[in-house]
């Protein structure tokens, strides 16, 4: 196998407003935009060409990634003039793959952070025969996702949406959004609308009677859909739960870039990022976070489990827990924000003005 394709043509509507300015795939995780990761661990594995699947701001890929060769890959870009879905994003892009019929096709989504051994998938794929191979993982609340069970040989039995009533839930499995193709499939996807690849794809082909496999693999999985999960992704990238040949830098409690500046007795810990230019100031306390580029830590501030954008500003004495905070947002001094706050780009909160607690 040395081809794939990567879907990373989506909006990122759950990660607003990390994703205003910037496509969910190229938001930092550990210091380099997150497509970075699943880029070199797809080149560890082997592939050589990937064609990425763009949507949402796709003239941002290119000028940063180039033509992959700094990452010992060759790049191809496909637009979609209308979103068409993941399976429709992937027959959009067939035009570009080199694979004879039979030869596998790795596809994987954008926003997926996984430690998925793809040679073993791969691997299971050619052994089984299979038409399309699927990574599977078990979750403790499947509830959220779509389940698929499999039969004692692998061999997938069925997909189903979402259920809500313990009856519905057969399985722990879940599809974990990394796949191999047998060329030819790709080809029957329909053409030119919009085409979900796992709520029509897989189903009309297990209707058919192809062959589909799922490889169980329950290493480090994670949905980076929600801001959550994007902060807890990075800093597990960081401190080395989550493997990336991509991290630039040492694994640990923290992640300094070369030109930001944190001040000598700022602490900083549980896998927090500060980025290019970011500066934290003293005596403050940041932990699981991530601080994007340019942007300012002031002195006292505590900042725990959140991401605060690109030159935005938190003020002095501020307390943030699980927070966002938009690109070029400023956070007066002396405010607290709580879980699943989000400020927008470019907003200003005043001195004061949100508290949880008493000013005394």
């Amino acid at each position: 196998m040395t081809e794939a394709i990567l879907l990373v043509g989506g909006k990122g509507t759950r990660l607003r407003p990390l994703t205003v300015h910037t496509p969910k795939p190229m938001v930092p995780a550990a210091g380099v935009p997150f497509l970075t990761h699943q880029l070199a661990r797809a080149r560890a594995a082997g592939v050589e060409h990937i064609v990425l699947a763009t949507s949402y701001l796709a003239e941002v890929f290119e000028p940063y990634f180039g033509d992959g060769s700094a990452l010992g890959l060759h790049l191809e870009y496909v637009t979609e003039e209308e979103p068409l879905g993941t399976g429709g994003a992937i027959r959009n892009v067939a035009s570009r793959l080199h694979s004879g019929p039979d030869d596998p096709v790795l596809i994987f989504n954008g926003d997926i952070l996984t430690g998925l051994d793809i040679r073993a998938l791969v691997d299971t794929h050619a052994s089984s025969g299979a038409d399309v191979s699927l990574h599977l993982t078990k979750v403790t609340d499947p509830r959220a996702y779509g389940l698929v069970p499999t039969d004692d040989t692998g061999r997938v039995l069925a997909f189903l949406e979402k259920p809500q009533t313990p009856e519905e839930i057969v399985t722990d499995q879940i599809n974990a959004g990394a796949y191999v193709f047998r060329r030819s499939v790709i080809d029957t996807i329909p053409q030119g609308r919009p085409v979900s690849v796992e709520r029509e794809t897989f189903p009309d082909l297990l209707s058919a009677g192809a062959h589909l496999q799922g490889m169980v693999d329950s290493t480090y999985w994670l949905d980076l859909g929600t801001p959550a999960a994007f902060v807890r992704g990075s800093a597990d990238l960081v401190l080395g739960r989550a493997p990336s040949p991509a991290v630039p830098g040492r694994c640990g409690d923290r992640l300094v870039l070369p030109t930001a500046t944190v001040a000598a007795d700022a602490k900083l810990a549980g896998g927090t990022v500060v980025g290019e230019g970011a500066f934290v100031a003293e005596g403050a306390r940041v932990f699981g976070s991530t601080i994007l580029p340019g942007a300012v830590i002031e002195p006292g501030a505590v900042v725990t489990d959140s991401l605060i954008g690109t030159r935005a500003r938190v003020g002095e004495r501020s307390v943030l827990t699980g927070t966002v905070i938009g690109d070029g947002a400023v956070i007066g001094p002396d405010n607290e924000l709580r879980d699943g706050a989000r400020i927008w780009c470019d907003a200003r909160i005043p001195a004061g003005a949100v508290r949880f607690s008493s000013d005394q």
